[in-house]
């Protein structure tokens, strides 16, 4: 996986991890399934930002539809 799919991948972890960990949060319950996303989330977006040298903010958006362009076809 490169780096952009990493780092694209990682953001929906986060992205996903926040309404698991509110659930977990109004249910009582262990947030396992919403740490485990927020942490692998964080580790991809860690790794993919090492492994590209950084990404500036104003580049996120074309990443983002760079690797939807290259999962359409």
């Amino acid at each position: 996986m490169d780096a952009d799919t990493t780092l694209v991948v990682g953001a929906l972890f986060v992205a996903l991890a926040v309404p698991a960990l509110i659930a977990a949060w109004a249910d009582q319950h262990k947030p396992v399934v919403g740490t485990l996303l927020l942490f692998g989330g964080c580790a991809m977006i860690a790794f993919a930002w090492r492994m590209a040298g950084g990404y500036s903010p104003a580049a996120l958006p074309d990443v983002l539809y760079r690797v939807i362009g290259n999962m359409m076809g």
